[in-house]
């Protein structure tokens, strides 16, 4: 399993997700449960590779990806997401080792905390191509 974990400047867990793009990606396929934590990758996205414009007609650096954690993300980004096969789940936690670590023992994470953005992009999402 791999999770990609939506970020600024790879210290806190982001909101508005289609518009990140400084990701942590942990790949879990071969983790268990007594083992530590792998050090994620670091995933720098060019700007036409931010997920809110990327037009999914090329290899994509998140591809591959099953969950994917922000602080916030619109519908349209939701449905991308899913039609790529990852699972979006928002969060209120800003420590981006507190998420992973919270998801791996099957904890609950926070609720996310208000963000106006969010609104705007339901509005947005409204004329989304997804």
């Amino acid at each position: 399993m791999k999770i990609a974990i939506a970020t600024k400047d790879f210290t806190e867990v982001s909101g508005h997700a289609g518009q990140t793009r400084q990701w942590l990606v942990y790949d879990l396929s071969n983790h268990r449960a007594n083992q530590l934590l792998p050090a994620p990758w670091r995933v720098d996205l060019a700007k036409e590779q931010v997920l809110h414009i990327f037009e999914d007609n090329a290899p994509h650096p998140l591809d591959g990806i099953d969950i994917v954690v922000c602080a916030s993300a619109g519908e349209g980004f939701i449905r991308h997401m899913k039609k790529r096969g990852a699972e979006v789940l928002l969060t209120g936690e800003s420590d981006p080792a507190l998420a992973i670590t919270r998801i791996l023992a099957g904890e609950a994470l926070p609720d996310p905390r208000f963000d106006i953005t969010t609104t705007l992009c339901k509005l947005r999402d409204l004329f989304s191509r997804y």
